[in-house]
């Protein structure tokens, strides 16, 4: 295990220290999940494909909610649900 020091910046940023960051490369995508106050940082390539669908689904859920919350949305009745949903 490697221990480092860090801050948040007023632009909130965290920057990784210098040697840790030896086996990741610039434009690198990691995921980020806060549990019981720790953030835990995963590069994108060691994540299975399932495990980003299904966070890919649950940021699509939570925006959804968002514009529901906002009133943009469309209510269409259960019959033609289907229907509605191929358009998309």
């Amino acid at each position: 295990m490697t221990i480092g020091m860090t801050k948040l910046s007023s632009r909130g940023q965290i920057v990784i220290p210098q040697e840790m960051r030896k086996n990741f490369n610039e434009g690198d995508n990691f995921i980020v999940v806060i549990e019981n106050n720790k953030i835990i940082l995963t590069n994108e390539s060691d994540v299975e494909a399932s495990i980003l669908e299904d966070l890919e689904f649950e940021n699509r859920t939570r925006e959804a909610e968002k514009r529901m919350d906002t009133g943009e949305y469309v209510e269409v009745e259960l019959d033609t649900l289907e229907e509605e949903m191929n358009k998309w």
